[in-house]
């Protein structure tokens, strides 16, 4: 018999004040949308590991989800491993294949913080 396959939390990033900016972004999704980046996170969380097209090495023990949504947008989870578990450090929508350099350097900055 198959095991079932073995599950990797994920934790949001939190603030000193307590706001959990990734889980914020996602509520301000529209419903479709948060379907989506949700469905492609639990692929990642499920199936480690994972790579392109929807999971991509940034460098420096960053990761980047990338979901494809419609209007041609694409959502971006930024994400680093954190003990044991799958740490999101930032969201945003993107319209191009481009990750922009602020968005890296911001969560470069927050999984410093965290470590």
């Amino acid at each position: 018999m198959a095991s079932a396959p073995q599950k990797i939390a994920v934790v949001f990033y939190r603030t000193a004040a307590g706001v959990e900016v990734v889980r914020d972004w996602l509520r301000e999704l529209d419903e479709a949308d948060r379907h989506i980046v949700g469905q492609d996170l639990m692929r990642v969380q499920f199936r480690w590991p994972v790579g392109m097209p929807l999971c991509r090495p940034l460098g420096g023990g960053l990761w980047e989800v990338r979901s494809d949504l419609p209007g041609g947008r694409i959502a971006r989870v930024l994400f680093c491993f954190a003990g044991g578990r799958i740490l999101a450090l930032h969201g945003f929508i993107n319209k191009t294949q481009k990750t922009p350099q602020g968005e890296l350097e911001l969560a470069r900055k927050r999984k410093r913080e965290f470590e």
